[in-house]
Formats: C-alpha cells, sequence, structure tokens
C-alpha cells in the first residue's frame, strides 16, 4: 500500500508524469478545438495578444516571424487576452477581424482566454506553474509575453513583452537545429 501511494503521488507531482503543451486542447478564434498534439516536431511561440494595447505592433512582427519560418517547423499560437487594463475588449469575431484587417495575420489564433488569476486557462497554468512546465515559475507580466516551446513540447524559454518577437536570441532559437 505504501509504494501505491509514493508511485500515485509522484505520478500527482509530475515526477514520473512530465507534461508538455501536447497535453492540452484549447478552442481557435472560431470555436473549433485545436489539439496543441497537433504541433509535434514543431518549435512554438505562445503569445498573449491584445488590440488595444502600447504593445499591439508586434503583431507585424510576429506575421513577419511565421510568415519566414512557418515552413521550417515553426509557429506561433496567440491568445487574445483582456488581463491587463482590458486592453482586449473585443468579441473573437471583432479580434479576429482587427488581427486581420490591420496586420494580415495567419498564424493561429485561439479564442480569448484569461492568462492569469482564478479564472487562468489551464495551458497558462502550464506555462506559469514549475512543477507543470519542470522550467520556472512565473508571471504573465503583461500583453505580449512570449512562450517558447521546443519540438517536444516542453517550455524552453519565458520571452519579456517587452522585447520584439524579431529579437536576434528568438531568431537564433528558431533557426538552432
Amino acid at each position: 500500500m505504501k509504494t501505491f501511494i509514493l508511485f500515485a503521488s509522484l505520478l500527482i507531482s509530475g515526477v514520473l508524469f512530465s507534461q508538455t503543451i501536447y497535453d492540452y486542447k484549447v478552442v481557435d478564434i472560431n470555436g473549433k478545438s485545436f489539439d496543441l498534439s497537433s504541433l509535434k516536431g514543431k518549435k512554438v511561440m505562445i503569445v498573449n495578444t491584445a488590440s488595444k494595447c502600447g504593445l499591439t505592433p508586434q503583431y507585424e512582427q510576429l506575421e513577419e516571424l511565421y510568415k519566414k519560418y512557418k515552413d521550417q517547423n515553426f509557429v506561433i499560437v496567440g491568445f487574445p487576452a483582456n488581463n491587463f487594463m482590458k486592453q482586449e475588449p473585443g468579441t473573437n469575431e471583432e479580434i479576429e477581424s482587427f488581427c486581420q484587417k490591420n496586420y494580415g495575420v495567419t498564424f493561429p489564433m485561439m479564442s480569448k482566454i484569461s492568462v492569469k488569476g482564478s479564472d487562468m486557462d489551464p495551458l497558462y497554468k502550464f506555462l506559469t506553474t514549475k512543477s507543470l512546465n519542470k522550467l520556472e515559475d512565473n508571471d504573465v507580466k503583461w500583453n505580449f509575453q512570449k512562450y517558447l516551446i521546443d519540438e517536444k513540447g516542453n517550455l524552453v524559454k519565458v520571452i519579456s513583452p517587452s522585447i520584439l518577437p524579431t529579437d536576434k536570441e528568438i531568431i537564433k532559437w528558431i533557426e538552432a537545429k
């Protein structure tokens, strides 16, 4: 019985079962289920976005990066969130229209979620909790915080919102074999 309890404790704590982003399903901006396991083998940048933020022009660099590297096993996944000064007040339809009209966004956009607080989306709990992501505890500091995920679905780096998506460090990571 003690062995079973120890095994169960290790399993629950993630010691025996390591989570990745592939363990999560989300909903895309059109309301369809999006299984993150469909991204296996790709480097992924997850970014929380907002349409009425001083950092909103980062959509342009995100799209530039996506277009340049999408055929090289790289994808960006955007998650609109209204957590910071209510800078993403729109509906999913309004957000999608804004992104396409103003920035020509073609990378996958998901439905609006919460990235902090008591209603935090489970994917963001994974991204911000060391016991789950095995890298670090962190807080989503603002809109356009970037999470870099390796080809095996593991969180490898958290990038500050103020760092542009086209920063040399990010490009080096994408291009590394």
